[in-house]
C-alpha cells in the first residue's frame, strides 16, 4: 500500500518526550487491573478499611485468630514482644506482584516473552534489596535486562549448532538473569531507594509549605500535550503507592486524575462556546466525567490555547482542597472517572475528594467562561464559530468538493484524487486502526464512532480496532490518530495511510472514510 503524502520527519522535544512517556506508561497501563484489585483489597481488609480482616489485611495476632494454613511472619510490638502475624494479601501484592508485572511488561515491550522473563528475574534483585515498593526499580530493570539479553542473543545468532538451541537459550537467559538480579540487589536497589526517598522528601516539602498546588503548572499543560498517562503512571503512581504503604492513602493519585478541571472547561463550552464545539461539549462531558477519558477535552483546549490557564487554575484549586482536607486515594483511579475516584477514596477522605472535584470544576469553569466570552466577538467576526476543523469541515460539507482525506486515500497515479464520487481506483481499506498514547481511551472512543458509522452504512468486511501507537505493527491499511500524535504513528507504521483528526468524537473526516470504504466494497463486489 502506498502513500501519496511524504511522512513528516519526527522531531522536536515534544515528540521525544511523548515517546518516552508512552514507554513508561506502557509498562503500567496494561496492569492497571492489578492495581485496582490491590486497591480494593486494601480498602476493604486493612485495619482501617471498610471490613477489617487480619487474615487478608495482614495484621493481628495469628495465634489469637487461629486460622490454620495461612502464611504468617514474625512481628514485634512496640514494647518488644514478638508474635506471629498473618502476611495477608496487601503486603505481598504491593511488594512482589505489582513490580514484577511491570517488569515483565517492560521486558516484553523490548524483547517479547524472553525479555519479560529475564526482566522479571532481574527485578527480584531490586525488590529484595530494598524495603520500599520497587516500582521505579521495575521500570528500570525490566527493560534494561530485556535489552541486554537481546544483545547477548545477537552475539551467537545463527551460530548455534542444530539441537543445542534450547540449551543455549535457556542457560544464557538464566545466567544473565541471575547475574543481573545480584547486581540489582547490591547496586541498583540502594540507588533507587535513595532516589525514592529524595522524591518523597520533595513531595513532603511541597506539602509542608502548601506548595503542592504549584505542581499543576506543569501537570495540566503536560496533559494537554498527551503526556497524561506518562505523568500519572510514570511518576505519581510509584510515589503514591509508596505513600499508601506508609499512611494508607496518597494525594498524588488525585493530582492528574481529578476530572474537575476538564469538566469545568467542557461546561464553559456548553454555555459559552460556538458552533460544533458547543454542540459536542455536553456529550464530551459524559465521556470525560463518567467514562474517565480525559483526552476528550484536550482538543477543546488546543483549539483555544488560552484555556490552558483554566486547566491550571482548576488543577491548583483541586490540589489545594485536597491538601487542606488531607485527603487521598488508596490506589490509582484509572481511568480518571468520578466513579473510579470515589471507589478508591480512603474512608476518611470522601468530603475532601468530592469538594476537590467540585472546586476544580468551578474554578476552571469560571476562568474558561471569561476567556470564551472575551473572545466571542472576535471569533464571530473572523468566522471561527467554534469548529475544531473549520477549514476542512467547510470544504467537505459539500459533496463532490475537494477532500484532503480522499486525496490521501487513493493510490499514486490516479487522475481524480479530490472528487468523492470520482471513478479513480482507490486503495482498498479493510483494516482501520485508531491509535492513541495508551490505546485504551480516546482511540477506543474514535473506533466505536467510526465502527457504528460503517455499520449504519451497510458495509461489511471492514475491521476497525484501537491500540496504542507503540503497538502498531505496520499492517493497518489506515491509521487514524490525533493530529499531535500522527508523526509518531507514521514512524511505527510507515506503509499505512494516515489521517489526523482534532476530535475523536465527531470528526467530519469519518464520513469521507465511510464513503470511500463503501465505494471500494461496491467496486470490489462487481469486479
Amino acid at each position: 500500500m502506498t502513500t501519496t503524502s511524504t511522512p513528516s520527519k519526527s522531531g522536536g522535544a515534544r515528540v521525544r518526550v511523548q515517546r518516552f512517556g508512552t514507554f513508561l506508561s506502557g509498562m503500567v497501563m496494561p496492569n492497571i487491573a492489578a492495581f485496582i484489585a490491590w486497591g480494593l483489597i486494601t480498602a476493604f481488609f486493612i485495619a482501617t478499611g471498610w471490613l477489617p480482616n487480619g487474615i487478608l489485611g495482614g495484621f493481628g495476632d495469628a495465634d489469637v485468630i487461629g486460622w490454620q494454613g495461612a502464611a504468617t511472619a514474625l512481628a514485634q510490638t512496640e514494647d518488644g514482644a514478638t508474635f506471629q502475624q498473618y502476611v495477608g494479601l496487601v503486603g505481598p501484592m504491593i511488594t512482589y506482584l505489582l513490580p514484577l508485572l511491570i517488569a515483565n511488561t517492560g521486558g516484553r515491550m523490548i524483547y517479547g516473552e524472553r525479555g519479560g522473563v529475564v526482566g522479571t528475574i532481574a527485578t527480584m534483585g531490586v525488590i529484595v534489596g530494598s524495603s520500599i515498593p520497587m516500582f521505579i526499580g521495575a521500570m528500570i530493570m525490566g527493560p534494561l535486562a530485556a535489552w541486554l539479553i537481546k544483545k547477548v542473543d545477537s552475539i551467537w545468532d545463527g551460530k548455534i549448532k542444530a539441537g543445542f538451541e534450547m540449551l543455549v537459550n535457556n542457560f544464557s537467559a538464566g545466567i544473565l538473569g541471575a547475574l543481573l538480579s545480584i547486581a540489582a540487589f547490591f547496586g541498583i536497589a540502594p540507588i533507587i531507594t535513595t532516589v525514592s526517598a529524595w522524591l518523597e522528601g520533595v513531595v513532603n516539602w511541597l506539602v509542608s509549605l502548601s506548595l503542592l498546588p504549584l505542581v499543576s503548572i506543569f501537570v495540566e499543560p503536560g496533559k494537554i500535550l498527551f503526556l497524561n498517562n506518562a505523568i500519572n503512571h510514570g511518576v505519581f503512581t510509584p510515589l503514591g503507592v509508596q505513600q499508601v504503604e506508609e499512611s494508607g492513602k496518597s494525594i498524588l493519585f488525585l493530582i492528574e486524575a481529578n476530572p474537575g478541571p476538564g469538566l469545568g472547561i467542557l461546561l464553559a463550552y456548553t454555555f459559552f462556546g460556538l458552533g460544533i464545539a458547543r454542540a459536542s461539549a455536553p456529550g464530551a462531558i459524559i465521556i470525560q466525567f463518567f467514562g474517565g477519558i480525559h483526552e476528550i477535552y484536550f482538543p477543546y483546549v488546543l483549539m483555544k490555547p488560552m484555556l490552558v490557564f483554566a486547566a491550571i487554575a482548576g488543577g491548583m484549586a483541586g490540589v489545594a482542597t485536597n491538601v487542606v482536607f488531607q485527603t487521598g486515594l488508596r490506589a490509582p483511579a484509572s481511568p480518571g472517572s468520578i466513579i473510579a475516584v470515589l471507589i478508591q477514596t480512603a474512608s476518611d477522605s470522601y468530603v475532601g475528594v468530592i469538594l476537590s472535584v467540585i472546586v476544580a470544576a468551578g474554578v476552571s469553569f469560571l476562568v474558561a467562561a471569561i476567556i470564551l466570552r472575551a473572545s466571542r466577538k472576535k471569533d464571530l467576526a473572523s468566522g471561527n464559530a467554534g469548529d475544531m476543523s473549520a477549514a476542512v469541515a467547510a470544504t467537505e460539507a459539500n459533496k463532490g468538493k475537494k477532500s484532503s482525506v480522499l486525496g490521501g486515500l487513493v493510490t499514486e497515479g490516479t487522475t481524480d484524487t479530490g472528487n468523492a464520487g470520482g471513478t479513480a481506483t482507490a486503495t482498498l481499506v479493510k483494516n482501520i486502526v485508531f491509535a492513541c498514547d495508551a490505546g485504551m481511551g480516546s482511540s477506543a472512543m474514535g473506533a466505536s464512532v467510526l465502527r457504528n458509522k460503517i455499520k449504519k452504512a451497510g458495509v461489511d468486511g471492514v475491521k476497525v480496532t484501537n491500540q496504542s501507537i507503540a503497538n502498531l505493527t505496520g499492517d493497518a491499511d489506515l491509521v487514524i490518530t490525533h493530529q499531535d500524535l500522527t508523526d509518531r504513528a507514521r514512524e511505527k507504521s510507515p506503509n499505512s495511510q494516515h489521517i489526523s483528526v482534532d476530535n475523536f468524537m465527531n470528526s467530519p473526516k469519518y464520513d469521507d472514510v465511510v464513503e470511500l470504504v463503501k465505494r471500494n466494497n461496491s467496486q470490489g463486489a462487481t469486479e
